[in-house]
């Protein structure tokens, strides 16, 4: 498995989603997210977009106002999931026209099931946009 969680997160460093791929309890996923938060908000936009933290490389890219973090395995390829991050913040460019934060807080479940749709159980499973949109558009569709 090479993704453990993603996390989107806003510049005060309020989690305004996240989604994990293995168990850990709430109070688990508090402290790593409060620990993550503080140490990718405090880097410089000069310093490179990788971390280490206890188990984890944290592989992150700021996008406008919001920072885009993923905790994978330490073997796992850090410019390859720089793409992934790029691709979902392409995918959600498309849906919702210049993604904001009020897109990700309004739009919640449509985000979980864009990533639901990119990752299955910690791997990238579809890197097409249009496959990615195309069940979220059928069922805007509907409704």
């Amino acid at each position: 498995m090479g993704i453990r969680f993603v996390l989107m997160v806003n510049k005060q460093g309020q989690t305004r989603l996240a989604q994990y791929y293995e168990y850990l309890t709430l109070e688990e996923r508090r402290t790593l997210e409060g620990e993550i938060v503080r140490k990718c908000l405090a880097r410089s936009d000069y310093q490179c977009s990788f971390v280490e933290h206890r188990n984890y490389k944290i592989v992150y890219r700021r996008y406008a106002s919001l920072f885009f973090l993923v905790g994978v395995d330490n073997d796992e390829n850090e410019l390859a999931i720089l793409e992934f991050i790029h691709l979902l913040v392409e995918t959600m460019d498309r849906h919702f026209g210049n993604v904001c934060e009020l897109d990700i807080m309004f739009h919640l479940e449509k985000v979980h099931f864009m990533l639901e749709e990119m990752v299955m159980n910690g791997c990238i499973v579809e890197t097409s946009k249009s496959n990615i949109l195309t069940p979220i558009q059928l069922v805007d569709k509907s409704s």
